[in-house]
């Protein structure tokens, strides 16, 4: 973190934050997070992820962040994706297998429709 030595330096680093908050809110703009815990790999994770990673290259698909996060305290409900869509609510999906992921980057990301039944209620 940069040192803040006067106003101007508090200033700049402010528009900063709001320009890089304002980038993640961007209409279109797709944030995919996928739960990477022991629970999450041991559950088939790492190839939910791996199918999502090669939907988005195969699809040449632009404008999507793709993360991963530790144990999100849902285990049974494993794999576990995270999808926000510009400003819209973000939506938790649970027991994503590779299959899933590829229709849900299919209905969801692209198509603007939830995949209801996979929709773990929070």
């Amino acid at each position: 973190m940069p040192t803040i030595k006067s106003l101007d330096d508090l200033k700049r680093i402010r528009e900063e934050a709001l320009a890089k908050r304002k980038a993640k809110t961007t209409s279109g703009q797709v944030q995919i997070t996928v739960a990477m815990g022991t629970c999450g790999i041991a559950a088939g994770a790492r190839d939910t992820m791996k199918a999502i990673l090669e939907t988005i290259a195969e699809k040449n698909l632009e404008g999507i962040i793709v993360t991963q996060t530790g144990c999100i305290g849902l285990c049974e409900r494993e794999p576990i994706v995270q999808v926000t869509v510009g400003d819209q609510p973000k939506v938790t999906y649970g027991k994503v297998t590779p299959e899933v992921a590829r229709r849900i980057l299919e209905e969801h990301v692209l198509k603007g429709q939830v995949v209801q039944e996979h929709v773990v209620p929070l």
